[in-house]
């Protein structure tokens, strides 16, 4: 009986009348796509399944306000998107990456690294790439794609520009300028941390 398509609209007339069950299994059925879109517009610091919780609770208040103009998998999905951009527009409010936000083997690596004390292990390097990748996070959209492409994908100058229709001084004047926002953002830590 598995392979039974699942009954959308009976479902969501049985989660109208409140059904407990109903409204279980319509969270199960949508779960996969609100967890995609959660996931490739995740903010910094918000926990995923934090973040499915608040659009599935949104989903079911305004679940009156669905007129059946639109798939109702496209409803949520609308939902989901503008969870996930209010969350982003509020982080961006406070956008400073703190000390606080590191890990402990993070902020181990990063004391690790700033007073040169002992060489990197292999877990120390997963750390701080880790690290790098939360930096990343803190550009701007082509600033961090720049970075990824030249200095993690190791693509050159000309790759870079096929790949995003940029000419070729664009790449070399972006890359030479988020490397420098980099560069502040990890000297704004490191100050941030000695105090």
């Amino acid at each position: 009986m598995a392979d039974e398509p699942f009954d959308l609209p009976g479902c969501l007339e049985r989660v109208r009348l409140r059904d407990q069950v109903a409204s279980r299994q319509l969270v199960e059925h949508l779960y996969p796509l609100v967890i995609r879109i959660v996931r490739s517009h995740l903010p910094r610091r918000v926990a995923e399944e934090d973040l499915a919780q608040d659009i599935f609770l949104k989903m079911f208040t305004r679940l009156a306000q669905y007129q059946g103009n639109v798939p109702f998998p496209h409803w949520v999905s609308r939902i989901a998107v503008t969870t996930c951009i209010d969350q982003l527009r509020a982080q961006k409010r406070r956008p400073e990456f703190r000390w606080a936000d590191l890990s402990e083997n993070e902020a181990e690596v990063l004391s690790n690294v700033m007073t040169d004390e002992r060489d990197v292990t292999p877990g120390d390097a997963l750390a701080a790439r880790e690290l790098v990748h939360k930096l990343l996070g803190q550009l701007k959209p082509d600033d961090r794609l720049v970075i990824q492409l030249l200095d993690l994908e190791q693509k050159t100058i000309a790759e870079i520009s096929g790949l995003t229709g940029w000419n070729q001084t664009l790449v070399k004047v972006r890359a030479f300028r988020a490397r420098r926002k980099l560069q502040k953002l990890f000297q704004e830590l490191r100050t941030k941390e000695k105090s």
